[in-house]
């Protein structure tokens, strides 16, 4: 498990915390703004390079990263990246939020779970892996914290499952989610039946209607039988005119 601190240095310049005018020339000018507070200290408004804080989020640590900012004027503290912002069309980053790390305080920080191998219920049994739970919450120090936590599936198979309880961890992590909550386990592969018009019908409770167009065809063809009777049609009358003749 690889710490999460890393020697870069982010710079940061102070800004006054204006309008969204003010966010949107800081934009324009290649930077982003964003806010620090944290440690009993005052929370300050600055502009960073998005670059760089890019460079950090798609690190193997992710948001997880402890890194120095270098504050114009002297000021250096340990800060990690507690929330940001991506506009939604484009996907440019827009703002963030670091937090004063204290490197001798426990921190609560959530972490990926990867899972590792290949399930004996897949590979002798034709099931399928399904992952329930992708990040654990865990408590440590700073300096602790994983960047992931690494679990070995290969041994699991039908009717088991892993679970928080069965991660691995040392004496320096202390895990808050819950101990029986399930991580992964192996599955049946579902097949999808398509229903019959016999089987539709069935769950209905009737066989499928006569359409009310042919319903009403037939109405009609009664009502001109009864018509006919009364007025015949033009073949007849000429018929009987030869009769008369």
């Amino acid at each position: 498990m690889a710490t999460t601190i890393e020697q870069n240095t982010l710079e940061a310049q102070p800004r006054e915390a204006g309008t969204k005018n003010d966010a949107r020339r800081v934009r324009q000018e290649g930077k982003i703004p964003g806010v620090v507070y944290g440690a009993g200290k005052d929370s300050l408004a600055v502009t960073v390079d998005p670059r760089h804080v890019l460079r950090i989020l798609r690190s193997d640590s992710g948001h997880n990263t402890i890194f120095d900012l270098a504050l114009h004027g002297g000021e250096q503290s340990k800060v990690m990246i507690v929330d940001w912002q991506y506009e939604p069309i484009k996907g440019h980053l827009l703002h963030i939020d670091l937090k004063r790390i204290a490197m001798d305080k426990a921190l609560r920080v959530n972490v990926p779970i990867i899972l590792q191998g290949v399930p004996l219920g897949v590979k002798t049994e034709g099931g399928i892996l399904e992952q329930m739970l992708r990040e654990v919450e865990i408590e440590c120090l700073p300096g602790d914290i994983p960047s992931h936590i690494d679990v070995d599936v290969s041994e699991l198979t039908f009717g088991k499952v892993l679970r928080v309880s069965d991660l691995p961890h040392n004496d320096k992590l202390t895990f808050l989610s819950e101990a029986n909550q399930p991580v992964a386990h192996v599955t049946s592969v579902k097949e999808e039946v398509v229903a019959t018009p016999e089987a539709v019908a069935a769950e209905a409770g009737a066989t499928p209607s006569e359409p009310e167009v042919i319903k009403k065809g037939k109405a009609d063809a009664e009502g001109e039988g009864e018509a006919g009777a009364e007025k015949p049609e033009k073949g007849e009358k000429k018929a009987e005119k030869k009769e008369k003749k």
